[in-house]
C-alpha cells in the first residue's frame, strides 16, 4: 500500500489540484493501490547475454491460431474496418496487424490491476533501469491521465486490469492514448476499447492518422546491397528515422529496384538482427516509422505488417 508513502502522497495531492478531483478519493486510490513485484520484475532492462533474433520474434506472432483468428476478425468487422480504411486512410491489414499482435484480437489483454501497475512504476520503478527517472515520471503521468479518465466515466479505477506497463484493452492503449486518440466509432455515446470491436478499430486507425500516416504509401521495400560502395555506418546512423532521399540511400550503397526508385519521401535503413545468422534489411517509409510509434520497435513494426498481410491472404477468395 501507498498510503504511508510520503512522496506518494504528496503526489496524490498535486494531482487533485492540477486536475481538480476530490483529494481524499485520490490520495484513497493511490493509497490502496499495491506494489507488485511481477511489475517491477518485468520492467527490469534485458541481461547483457540478450541477443535480438527476429526470426524467433516472428514465429511469437505469425503463427496459424493469430491468422486465424485475424481472419475471423477481419470477416466479422469487414464493414466497419471498410469505414475506418474510409475514414482515416489506413489499411485493414494494419489494423487487423495490430490488434492480433497485441492481444490476439482480445483474447489476452491483461490480467494485472491498472493501479497497481501504473503505481508500482511511478514510485518503484527499478533503479537499475538506465532511464530510471524518465519512465517514473512517464508513468506518474499516466496515473494523472487514468484517474482523470476513470473519475470522468464514473468508474472503480481498481476493476480495470491490464497489461504490467498499465495498458488497457484489446488495443493495449495505455490512459494519455486512451485520452488522446480512443473515439467512439460505434456511435453508442462511449469509448469502450475492451468489448467494442468498432471502438478499437477506430481508435487504432484515429492513432496512426495522428502519428502522420500516409493513405497509400508502402510500409517498406526491399533492399540489397552494392558492397563497392556501401557506408553501412552512415546508413544505420539515424536509426529508423526516415532520413534519406533514394538518391541519397542509393550513392551510399544501398541498392533499390521497382516501385521503390520512385518513391518520393524520405527512407531509413531497417535492421532486424537474426541470432548468429545475418541481419534481414529492408528500406522502411514514413508508414514503418508511424507503426513504431504504437511501440517503439521495428520488429514488432515488421510483425504487424506481415500478420496484417497473412490475414489479408486468407482473406482473398
Amino acid at each position: 500500500m501507498y498510503a504511508t508513502r510520503p512522496d506518494a502522497m504528496q503526489f496524490a495531492d498535486d494531482l487533485a489540484s492540477r486536475r481538480n478531483l476530490d483529494q481524499e478519493w485520490v490520495r484513497q486510490t493511490i493509497g490502496q493501490s499495491s506494489y507488485n513485484a511481477s511489475v517491477a520484475r518485468l520492467m527490469q532492462p534485458p541481461s547483457q547475454a540478450f541477443v535480438k533474433n527476429w526470426r524467433v520474434y516472428r514465429s511469437r506472432f505469425i503463427d496459424p491460431i493469430r491468422i486465424q483468428a485475424g481472419v475471423n476478425f477481419w470477416r466479422t468487422n469487414r464493414e466497419t474496418l471498410a469505414r475506418a480504411e474510409q475514414e482515416y486512410g489506413v489499411p485493414a491489414e494494419i489494423i487487423v496487424g495490430i490488434i492480433g499482435v497485441e492481444t490476439i484480437y482480445g483474447r489476452d489483454t491483461g490480467k494485472f490491476r491498472v493501479m497497481d501497475a501504473l503505481t508500482t512504476l511511478a514510485f518503484d520503478f527499478p533503479a537499475n533501469h538506465p532511464r530510471a527517472k524518465e519512465r517514473s515520471e512517464y508513468f506518474k503521468g499516466e496515473i494523472e491521465q487514468f484517474l482523470t479518465l476513470e473519475n470522468r466515466k464514473g468508474a472503480d479505477p481498481f476493476e480495470a486490469r491490464g497489461s504490467y506497463a498499465g495498458a488497457m484493452g484489446m488495443p493495449q492503449f495505455m490512459p494519455s492514448s486512451w485520452v488522446k486518440y480512443a473515439v467512439d466509432f460505434d456511435g453508442d455515446g462511449t469509448v469502450d476499447l475492451w468489448n467494442s470491436p468498432a471502438d478499437v478499430i477506430g481508435s487504432v486507425a484515429n492513432y496512426f492518422k495522428a502519428f502522420n500516416w500516409q493513405p497509400g504509401m508502402p510500409t517498406h521495400y526491399p533492399v540489397s546491397f552494392d558492397n563497392r560502395h556501401l557506408d553501412l555506418d552512415a546508413l544505420m546512423a539515424p536509426d529508423i528515422l526516415p532520413t534519406f532521399s533514394v538518391a541519397s540511400l542509393t550513392a551510399k550503397g544501398a541498392v533499390l529496384e521497382g516501385a521503390a526508385l520512385d518513391h518520393k519521401g524520405p527512407l531509413a535503413l531497417i535492421e532486424l538482427l537474426n541470432g548468429p545468422d545475418a541481419p534481414s534489411y529492408v528500406a522502411g517509409t514514413e508508414n514503418f516509422y508511424a507503426i513504431t510509434r504504437y511501440n517503439w520497435s521495428s520488429y514488432y513494426a515488421m510483425a504487424v505488417i506481415e500478420l496484417g498481410r497473412k490475414v489479408a491472404e486468407q482473406m482473398k477468395p
